[in-house]
């Protein structure tokens, strides 16, 4: 009892500080907003990468002189940052052009279609959603269309180029979010003569914001026309790579098909034996818990979605049959209690993740120590 009143007046000294802090976060909310609108009319993207390193250089080193933690007023900074951004992206955006552009989402009533929608309209462009039941009104739809988005599964992508192609006029641009480029791609360039990209989000429909999202973007051809649609992402804060398609298909097999397998193997394995994540967790180190949140966020989607992705083409099917190939020499280290081939193996690994590893190691840690620190 003595303890609590020797610590009363701090504490209350603590509470008063505490929402000092909330009112300037406020004053701070209050500034954005004004930021947000003058960004609007000078057309300036939400997010400036230049900026943000720069104030967060800056703030760690004002930290640190006060004898606060660089690295705490770093976090506590980019949490700011990104609560800002995020009231930015519920409001207006800037338009990369003078007049507003027409735009149609095939597949724009599923969740990448509504989210890209949103942001289409709140940038004053104008965004048209066609799905199975409204495939009558493209006649109509394509005398004004600038652009076209194919966003369906990647399993009828193809059959979805080939039928919208011939109701579109030369100069519309066409483009898909399929998370496979080569062969979308091919469909759109032979079914198509006017403009082509392929273009994948790499990101889900869940996000709050665009903001620091990346969007891969590959020329199919006179890729240049597109170029406001690039420029209107990168006024939405997202970051834009250019990349080869084959080269794309070829991470994106491991990337997608072989992480989200293994996904299925973790999950079905812990299913065979009974393992119940909720009681898991009562045991589980930070790091297994992160491994286990990850695996059972895929189980918390559309299985056919997965399947398509796994199963997408011969390629990705051909990688998880040699990842399995290689599998089976690994098992031959348990079946032979060999435990100077696993530590052979094992640096072989790290010698071939060279200073890779060390930077996993520190941005592993990071994540850890904040999912402990938040849901522990």
């Amino acid at each position: 009892m003595s303890d609590h009143i020797d610590l009363k007046k701090q504490r209350e000294q603590i509470d008063i500080i505490d929402e000092q802090i909330l009112d300037l976060l406020k004053s701070r909310k209050d500034v954005v907003q004004d930021v947000l609108k003058r960004k609007v009319e000078k057309q300036l993207p939400v997010f400036v990468a230049n900026r943000e390193r720069d104030k967060t250089a800056s703030f760690r080193q004002k930290a640190g002189a006060r004898g606060l933690d660089p690295d705490w007023a770093e976090d506590f900074l980019r949490m700011v940052m990104a609560a800002s951004r995020a009231t930015q992206s519920a409001e207006k955006f800037p338009r990369s052009t003078p007049e507003p552009k027409h735009i149609l989402y095939v597949g724009g009533e599923g969740g990448m279609g509504k989210l890209y929608r949103k942001f289409t309209d709140q940038s004053g462009h104008i965004s048209y959603s066609l799905d199975k039941g409204n495939w009558y009104q493209l006649d109509e739809m394509s005398k004004k269309l600038d652009m076209v988005i194919v966003t369906v599964p990647i399993n009828v992508t193809v059959d979805v180029i080939k039928r919208l192609a011939p109701k579109l006029k030369p100069d519309t641009i066409l483009a898909d979010f399929t998370s496979n480029k080569s062969e979308p791609l091919e469909a759109m360039i032979n079914a198509h003569p006017g403009p082509v990209i392929g273009l994948h989000p790499m990101h889900g429909p869940d996000v709050p914001n665009l903001s620091k999202q990346l969007m891969v973007l590959c020329e199919g051809r006179e890729a240049k026309k597109a170029a406001w649609f690039k420029d209107q992402c990168e006024l939405w804060g997202m970051r834009i790579i250019e990349a080869d398609p084959v080269k794309h298909d070829h991470v994106m097999d491991l990337v997608q098909g072989l992480r989200h397998f293994v996904a299925l193997l973790h999950g079905s394995f812990m299913k065979e034996y009974d393992l119940n994540p909720a009681e898991m967790l009562n045991y589980s180190s930070p790091i297994y818990r992160a491994e286990l949140m990850m695996t059972g966020r895929i189980f918390a989607q559309d299985a056919e979605l997965y399947a398509d992705i796994v199963f997408a083409n011969q390629e990705r099917r051909n990688l998880l049959l040699s990842f399995f190939n290689h599998q089976q020499e690994l098992m031959k280290m348990v079946e032979n209690d060999d435990k100077s081939g696993f530590i052979k193996e094992f640096e072989a690994v790290t010698d071939y993740f060279g200073s890779f590893a060390s930077q996993a190691l520190k941005e592993s840690g990071y994540l850890i120590n904040r999912l402990a620190d938040r849901f522990s």
